[in-house]
């Protein structure tokens, strides 16, 4: 019977794993979860595992908080020991952050198999550590599952067929998510009748050279405050952006909320008009609930919805911006198409472990 060890570091992460944990308990893989604690999250209890039908970690590492260098060093240090406890059959990562590479790297310091999901992805910005973590980790990885065939391409091109490495695309496990958990986000959430307007526009701003840089934050803040006059605009922020915004006189107009979780992001996802994000994750979950989306970078690494025509990509720039949600307030899409598989992505991935 195959073991599987998942290291997983923050909440989406372990959303995207949920989706393989349920088709490896039909398939009779043993999987066993090490949270590495990077992204400390207070909403992390009992009830969301229950709630999510996600296994509860069988280790709990509690790093955060630290450098990129300092928390990447006792990662590495606490999953190496795990492994040569429990010595699994394969390691399996997920996406790009530091626990990512560090599940990677303890696993093929040991010579145990590494399968990286969501592979290949790439902004083609070192500047961001998520860049350096993912290109990093598919190279040390011996299984890469790709959501799409732009990543196979990026592989491709930096040389990855003339490696012992083997390319699987299986399509995104996070559309998975999406489709799975937006029945019960129907009976779990009461978001909608909390925001009360039957007209709204959903925007998040989280990274942190936008919520940092008072020349970005102050330029997204007009752009939105332009858009607003027109649609209104729900924007759930967090605590520390929502200060920031007080020290530098920035005023929304906008209506601002308290973060929200999965099921409360899905209904404000199904329901808005359009999406304004920063977010990687969101602008392929308004894909999925078939809404158009502005992005607030210069790159992205879903680069299939700005070639299909469903995203936009306008930095930090008001004018654009406004010009975007003009643009797209007449536009008419077919969400139809395939892009990210479906819902099959995980099913394809453990049946493809399975055999490994």
């Amino acid at each position: 019977m195959k073991k599987i060890i998942t290291v997983v570091g923050a909440r989406p992460q372990f959303i995207k794993a949920a989706t393989l944990s349920r088709q490896f308990k039909l398939l009779g893989i043993v999987e066993l979860i090490i949270h590495t604690g990077q992204h400390f999250d207070t909403n992390m209890s009992d009830v969301f595992f229950e709630e999510m039908e996600i296994p509860k970690p069988a280790y709990q590492l509690s790093i955060n908080g630290l450098t990129h260098g300092a928390m990447t060093g006792r990662m590495l240090e606490g999953i190496e020991a795990i492994l040569i406890n429990e010595k699994p059959d394969g390691v399996m990562v997920f996406g790009d952050t530091n626990s990512t590479l560090a599940g990677a790297l303890a696993a093929v310091k040991l010579h145990i198999p590494v399968i990286h999901v969501e592979a290949g992805l790439r902004s083609f910005n070192m500047q961001m550590p998520e860049e350096i973590n993912r290109i990093l980790t598919d190279r040390i990885s011996n299984v890469l599952f790709c959501p799409t065939d732009t990543a196979i391409d990026n592989l491709q091109r930096e040389g990855f067929d003339n490696m012992p490495i083997t390319i699987i695309k299986n399509g995104d496990v996070m559309q998975d998510a999406a489709l799975y958990y937006a029945a019960k986000a129907e009976q779990k959430s009461d978001i909608l009748k909390k925001i009360n307007l039957p007209k709204f526009i959903l925007a998040t701003i989280h990274r942190q050279e936008n919520t940092d840089s008072p020349e970005n934050l102050k330029d997204i803040v007009q752009g939105l405050n332009a858009i607003n006059q027109q649609t209104p605009v729900v924007v759930p922020i967090h605590p520390r952006t929502r200060n920031i915004l007080a020290q530098m006189n920035i005023n929304p107009e906008f209506k601002l909320i308290d973060p929200v979780g999965y099921f409360d992001m899905i209904m404000l996802l199904k329901s808005c008009e359009l999406v304004i994000t920063d977010s990687g994750g969101v602008q392929k979950e308004a894909f999925f609930f078939a809404k158009h989306c502005i992005t607030l970078r210069e790159q992205t690494e879903w680069v299939e919805l700005v070639d299909n025509g469903f995203n936009i990509l306008v930095g930090c720039n008001a004018m654009k911006l406004k010009n975007a949600f003009d643009y797209f307030k007449t536009k008419v899409s077919d969400f139809s198409i395939d892009l990210y598989g479906k819902g099959q992505a995980a099913e394809r991935a453990a049946r493809m472990i399975l055999e490994f």
